[in-house]
């Protein structure tokens, strides 16, 4: 297939390598973009809905700032948390998200942490999601004179093991999950009520961490996991709310136990019945789902105008997915079946589980949080994003139109700490240790395979709820593996090729096109093929340990062909900006970055094998010279003589290039 020319631009951070193909142009390059936060939109910018009051942020910019926050956080209200001695304090949390220290176990004979940790650069937002499920539960089991405290199941729980775990959770594993009578039943504690006081707290809690002055410097969602683990397949999801208005108690699993009884409940409890309430649920872990999570199904609706209906619920309720986080990577897997495309080397990045392994095919299984089961392509997000323009060609809605966000499943209380350069663990007393840390992976917890998790990037007019909440029903956030690399992509049909050196870059985004997570406009009859403007930038002030320059810059194109019969689901990696093959590399004796790479990149474009009638989707992955993954760096800092197994097990990742994932833009077809 030819390729068109491509319009780039690149900073390099030092040397001057000659770059690998004519596809590239490459220049010092002093400003890709300009500053995102100046300029403005003509009168024709969309506005800001607000649903609460609040003081006006003085840092509101139409052209939108990049805010960077976490979305899945766990403390020791959560179960599994409370066991591994990790406090029961949502402010914390939040006090640590904005740059205070928190202690971390072991414990001392006082019961304070002995290891202090701290973010070197604050978050914007975040959200504590413990598990609804369990509130009242753990309430109970820890709470002298409940009614419950001494029952069986309190004292198991209390013996903090991995009973203690099951004896909460294992009714999650069920389908038809019913609350612990030894805990909830008659003459025991009324877990629903001490639910409701919990709830009530993390409400209180993250409006007392929200900053409602004009400085806007952190905001905070009041959330929840939704922990539904049938035949131990994920289908859990965080429940995010817009602001202050949420339903009296958490919809659980316990009430709903399918993601459609959610989205009706959600609706019922929340956007139907309450003023100003607006809510969200965001999927994680596909990659534990074993194809149940993403499996297209439409329970109860026999025509297609129900399906169409449900397929709509689904994708306004849900409009994002996390693509990765401790527990491994969900974009992509080669060698699964149904899906047309290259090997993509890059997709090998921190999988949780590699060959060999059973093809799922068009079913799905069980176990996939035990590591057992087989594996579907729609474990993997771009696959899931294909089978979304497949469900449109049949009903004209798709149900998976997400957007792209990432974070750490913290159960240390630690939301934002993802670099690699000193990773303490996300499992409490399970992690506490170098050689814990670097061990096998168990029933709960990851060991050696896990990461430090990621970071949700959203491009918003201000750091409020409703500005970012309305960033993530647009999808105009992206997703990275822990480095706050910054990114913009834009799709239009007559884009300038001189994109990359206006300095208004940004302005001229949004006026000739859209953002990601948009849909790109009718195609004007003058235009042949759309273009995309993308430009990223490694930020040197961010504090997130060491600063790894630039790589490479991709657009994967993902595409339906509805002249095939059955229809054709392809996809193909392009690199646009940068150098694949710059000699880059990494010292393993000393984990020293050695090589040359940018600073900044800029690309426009022009997609070579347009199809006015194939419905497509386009993403952009930001990519990272190579450096040490955490484990190595771990073992490099042990004395040889101390180092597990693993420092020294092959199958075990020493090097990673971290990356940044956007959210896509669609084009609808035209027929």
């Amino acid at each position: 297939m030819e390729r068109v020319p491509v319009r780039s631009r690149a900073r390099r951070t030092s040397g001057s390598a000659r770059l690998a193909a004519p596809l590239f142009v490459a220049c010092l390059l002093a400003s890709c973009g300009g500053d995102s936060r100046s300029g403005s939109l003509d009168s024709g910018d969309r506005g800001l809905v607000y649903t609460e009051r609040r003081e006006p942020c003085s840092e509101f910019n139409p052209l939108r700032n990049l805010y960077f926050g976490d979305l899945h956080v766990h403390t020791g209200l959560s179960h599994e948390t409370w066991i591994l001695d990790v406090p029961a304090a949502p402010e914390l949390a939040y006090g640590f998200a904005k740059g205070e220290p928190i202690q971390l176990p072991p414990l001392d004979e006082e019961g304070m942490g002995t290891r202090t940790v701290q973010l070197d650069h604050p978050l914007d937002f975040a959200a504590v999601t413990d598990h609804g499920e369990f509130l009242g539960e753990v309430e109970a089991c820890v709470t002298p004179n409940s009614g419950a405290y001494g029952s069986p199941s309190c004292i198991l729980f209390r013996d903090k093991n991995f009973l203690s775990e099951v004896v909460i959770a294992f009714p999650t594993f069920t389908t038809h999950p019913e609350r612990n009578r030894d805990i909830c039943g008659p003459g025991r504690a009324d877990c629903l009520a001490l639910a409701e006081r919990v709830w009530k707290r993390i409400q209180d809690t993250a409006e007392q961490a929200y900053d409602r002055s004009p400085q806007c410097t952190f905001t905070s969602f009041v959330g929840y996991e939704y922990t539904g683990l049938p035949g131990a397949a994920n289908l859990h999801r965080n429940v995010i709310f817009r602001n202050a208005s949420v339903p009296d108690l958490p919809v659980s699993y316990f009430e709903q136990s399918t993601p459609e009884g959610l989205w009706a409940e959600l609706e019922r409890s929340c956007t139907e019945s309450r003023s100003g309430c607006d809510v969200l649920a965001i999927p994680h872990n596909s990659n534990e789902s074993n194809g149940n999570k993403f499996f297209v199904q439409y329970p109860g609706a026999e025509t297609i105008g129900e399906q169409r209906r449900m397929a709509g619920r689904r994708a306004e309720l849900e409009p994002l997915v996390e693509i990765f986080q401790h527990k491994g990577d969900s974009e992509c897997m080669n060698g699964l079946q149904g899906v047309w495309g290259p090997e993509d080397g890059l997709c090998d990045f921190e999988k949780i589980r590699r060959p060999p392994f059973t093809d799922c095919g068009d079913g799905a299984g069980f176990g996939g949080v035990i590591g057992i089961g087989c594996i579907s392509r729609l474990d993997y997000v771009r696959n899931v994003l294909l089978e979304g323009l497949a469900e449109e060609e049949r009903l004209g809605v798709n149900p998976y139109r997400l957007g792209i966000i990432a974070s750490t499943d913290t159960h240390n209380a630690t939301p934002g700490m993802v670099a690699e350069d000193f990773y303490p663990g996300h499992w409490g007393t399970k992690e506490d240790t170098p050689e814990e840390r670097l061990g096998a992976d168990g029933v709960t917890h990851q060991g050696v395979i896990a990461n430090p998790g990621g970071l949700t990037a959203v491009w918003a007019m201000e750091n409020s709820r409703d500005a970012i909440f309305e960033a993530f029903h647009k999808r105009e956030t992206y997703a990275t593996s822990g480095p706050r690399i910054v990114v913009r992509f834009f799709g239009g049909w007559d884009y300038p090729e001189t994109m990359c050196e206006d300095p208004d870059f940004a302005a001229v985004g949004y006026r000739k096109g859209v953002p990601m997570g948009g849909t790109l406009p009718q195609r004007p009859e003058s235009a042949h093929a759309p273009r995309f403007a993308v430009w990223a930038e490694r930020r040197l002030d961010a504090g997130v340990g060491r600063v790894v320059p630039l790589q490479r810059i991709q657009i994967i194109k993902g595409w339906v062909d509805p002249s095939q019969e059955p229809l054709r689901k392809e996809f193909e990696v392009f690199d646009v900006a940068g150098m694949p093959d710059n000699g880059a590399r990494v010292d393993l004796e000393t984990c020293q970055i050695l090589g040359d790479g940018f600073d900044r990149l800029c690309a426009l474009w022009i997609d070579p094998d347009f199809h006015e009638d194939r419905r497509a989707f386009y993403y952009v992955r930001v990519v990272e010279n190579p450096s040490c993954r955490w484990s190595a760096q771990e073992c490099v800092r042990l004395a040889p003589d101390d180092r597990p197994e693993s420092c020294s097990d092959p199958g075990i990742e020493k090097v990673i290039q971290e990356r940044a994932w956007t959210s896509p833009i669609w084009y609808n077809a035209e027929r």
